[in-house]
């Protein structure tokens, strides 16, 4: 932490179903009338809004008085400067951490359930009522924390994108594309020219999510890595064999010095990380993009010494 500025602490969050709900339909009448169409219950959805604030309410209270504070929405990330200094608390589910962890650089991150039970709580593993102690213990260097790995993706013009669970490049209407995909492995370079639905590069934290769903289909996968381990797993999606394309190369490990490489041989192709797909990086035909574990890590917070 900075020896002359007070800690800032920036909440990040995300609209509820309910804000979601009152946007398109205007009113809790309407909002009501159209779950109930489609077998919900508004009083859930209320219900959980409500636990989303309490918890921001909370949260806000444990920041104390002398200390900085920011906020953002998690559609406005990309637009969010954060500072080397900051201490992020993610208030909401695993994902919410997964869309902060690639605008951050080793920044603390404090993963906060609003709703235990609901989430899987992997990211998300502290109560509202932790973070005062969490936030001291930051600060003071007695914070227990992970450190998870994440996945690069460097175009050839120098673009970069980061993800902490999974870096997705295809179509961006995920149908079939061309390309050329080399892999460089323990020395190793494998080679060969696809038809595919795009392919998925996945860290350890990802590998629970869209890399193990990927993994259950495959007869023979390779061993998905552990959050913490320098390692990505990857697989071609869908694979079309014909005259020109091949399906062999579908599958994979790359440790720490090994990359995946693609070169588009169609328009039309996309990179973006942990679902956000507004977020993204666009490949011209004949471009290269270079899929690695990234040199920065999600730094996560999940108690004090």
């Amino acid at each position: 932490m900075s020896a002359t500025l007070a800690p800032r602490v920036v909440v990040v969050s995300r609209r509820s179903e309910l804000d979601g709900l009152l946007t398109r339909h205007g009113t809790h009448a309407a909002a009501a009338w159209y779950l109930k169409a489609r077998g919900g219950d508004l009083a859930e959805v209320i219900h959980r809004h409500e636990l989303l604030h309490t918890a921001l309410t909370t949260v806000g209270a444990a920041v104390p008085a002398d200390w900085r504070r920011g906020s953002v929405d998690r559609d406005d990330l990309p637009r969010f400067l954060f500072a080397p200094e900051d201490v992020v608390v993610a208030v909401g589910p695993d994902g919410l951490v997964a869309n902060v962890a690639k605008y951050l650089d080793r920044q603390p991150v404090v993963g906060v359930d609003p709703d235990p039970g609901r989430n899987a709580g992997v990211l998300v593993r502290s109560a509202p009522a932790q973070v005062a102690d969490l936030l001291r213990a930051v600060v003071a260097g007695r914070a227990a924390t992970e450190r998870r790995t994440m996945v690069r993706a460097l175009l050839d013009d120098g673009q970069e994108l980061v993800g902490l669970n999974e870096v997705y490049v295809g179509h961006v209407s995920h149908q079939s594309a061309r390309y050329l995909l080399a892999e460089t492995a323990d020395g190793r370079t494998r080679r060969e020219r696809q038809s595919s639905s795009g392919l998925v590069a996945g860290s350890g934290t990802g590998a629970t999510g869209w890399c193990a769903s990927i993994a259950r289909d495959r007869p023979d996968p390779p061993r998905l890595p552990t959050p913490d381990e320098s390692a990505l797993c990857w697989f071609v999606r869908e694979a079309w064999p014909s005259p020109a394309t091949g399906a062999s190369l579908t599958a994979g490990r790359l440790g720490a010095d090994d990359t995946l490489e693609l070169t588009t041989e169609s328009e039309g192709m996309v990179a973006f990380a942990d679902g956000l797909e507004a977020d993204r990086l666009t490949l011209a035909w004949g471009q290269r993009i270079t899929l690695s574990v990234a040199a920065r890590h999600l730094t996560l917070v999940t108690g004090a010494r």
